[in-house]
């Protein structure tokens, strides 16, 4: 009798703990400037919440706003780390906000899944409770940069940023891997996010007679260079967006200053990966958008990534990192696997794809095995 009792109480353990949720944190730009891309990494998280419940693995989720600042996103991890007790973050969405965090993750010994932040320094820190699915912003030069070679003879180039973490960032692989690539950096112009006027900026490199104009900003910075870009004649070969701004809904319908421009990105809702037409279809219909950008699907593979290791892990933080460093999975945004390469650790090296605004909609135009159009070279003025 005594036997039947105790086994009835095990298995009542196993079925209550196989009940309990796991606790992980968010960390998101809900409000504040960066709220648009804010919008739609919560979206992809909610459709991975979606699929996770079908698998039977419970989630609670104990979400912060960083508003977009660093300090403030410290402040949450610490708040998600000390007083929610969580297994894992899930996080934040900007270079800045997630450098900064990645210090805390390992502080605190937590598991810190970068989806979207692209600045390399974020993993080339040899941190152990720090992982990124995104991928570099040296990727995001690379392919920009030898697609134009390939489309056309450029030998200058001007690069224009903002004085961000992952403006500079972006700049610097651009610049370094244009020294590879044979190409001259004619001017390099840093400038202050959420400025008014950039008119004098853009009469410098329009001075320059650049043959690639190389961009790195978010999306209210982006619409106003490329409108104020028009206004006072610049026209090289093509404008090169690193992703962020350049990959908005919100950029491509502005037809007048977004037609032809490039984009590199980590997604497309036509690429072939496993579920990444489904996840477009289903994304579209459950919002109500008419794109769908590629900050959803990395959040939406960050969550199903961390939820699934974090159960199997039982919530152990020791226990989750391993189960990260050792896993590998195979979804929408194709194979990953974190691991060590090139000084950095822990990271995904996820492939790169290019999307160019087609009358008001991002098109994939590279690699020619991913691509759906044909891209549109030289620039022109609609």
């Amino acid at each position: 009798m005594k036997i039947r009792i105790l086994s009835s109480l095990v298995a009542l353990g196993i079925a209550l703990q196989a009940q309990t949720p796991v606790k992980i944190g968010v960390i998101n730009c809900v409000t504040g400037t960066q709220a648009p891309i804010g919008e739609y990494i919560g979206n992809g998280y909610k459709l991975a919440l979606e699929d996770l419940q079908k698998k039977g693995i419970k989630v609670e989720i104990v979400s912060e706003d960083d508003t977009g600042k660093p300090q403030v996103s410290m402040s949450a991890f610490e708040k998600l780390a000390t007083r929610d007790r969580v297994a894992a973050v899930v996080g934040p969405y900007s270079s800045a906000c997630a450098n900064a965090v990645s210090k805390l993750a390992e502080k605190y010994k937590v598991p810190l899944l970068v989806p979207v932040a692209s600045k390399e320094d974020i993993t080339r820190q040899n941190q152990k409770f720090v992982f990124r699915l995104s991928a570099t912003t040296e990727d995001y030069a690379s392919i920009l940069i030898s697609m134009a070679q390939k489309l056309g003879k450029p030998k200058t180039m001007a690069i224009l940023n903002e004085n961000t973490d992952f403006g500079t960032s972006g700049a610097k692989s651009a610049k370094a891997y244009a020294a590879q690539a044979g190409l001259q950096v004619v001017i390099e112009e840093a400038y202050a996010a959420g400025s008014p006027d950039y008119r004098s900026t853009l009469a410098k490199v329009k001075a320059a007679k650049p043959d690639l104009v190389f961009m790195v900003s978010y999306v209210a910075d982006g619409i106003l260079l490329m409108r104020q870009a028009r206004e006072v004649g610049l026209q090289p070969q093509a404008f090169l967006g690193a992703g962020a701004g350049f990959a908005s809904s919100e950029f491509a319908r502005e037809q007048a200053i977004s037609h032809g421009v490039f984009s590199s990105t980590q997604w497309t809702a036509d690429v072939n990966w496993s579920g990444a037409k489904e996840f477009g279809k289903r994304y579209k219909a459950k919002f109500g958008k008419d794109e769908v950008p590629y900050h959803a699907a990395n959040a939406y593979a960050s969550m199903m990534v961390m939820a699934e290791a974090a159960a199997k892990a039982g919530g152990d933080r020791e226990k989750l990192r391993a189960a990260l460093r050792d896993g590998q999975w195979d979804g929408i945004m194709g194979p990953v696997k974190f691991i060590d390469y090139n000084g950095y650790t822990n990271q995904n090296q996820h492939q790169m794809l290019v999307e160019q605004i087609q009358n008001g909609r991002h098109e994939t135009v590279w690699p020619p095995n991913y691509a759906t159009k044909k891209p549109l070279y030289p620039f022109q003025w609609k």
